[in-house]
């Protein structure tokens, strides 16, 4: 939000703020479930990376549409 307020290069608009934040709260909901009902630590480790790692692949083809799909505005 700040880039937003002291760049022009910066440009997002509310959905882009609404989709963030519901990326992230999402993330960490999920994160947050695993962490309560998964008992092994290895796995809860491997299942949150792999949470992680989703949303960072998410949030680059929003960003920047490494896949080039229909959601990154190609």
């Amino acid at each position: 939000m700040v880039g937003n307020l002291i760049s022009k290069e910066v440009n997002w608009s509310a959905s882009d703020f609404l989709i963030a934040g519901a990326l992230l709260f999402t993330t960490a909901f999920l994160i947050n479930l695993v962490r309560s009902r998964i008992k092994k630590r290895y796995q809860r480790i491997l299942i949150s990376v792999f949470i992680l790692l989703a949303l960072a692949l998410i949030w680059i083809e929003l960003a920047v549409g490494i896949f080039g799909s229909p959601f990154a505005g190609n």
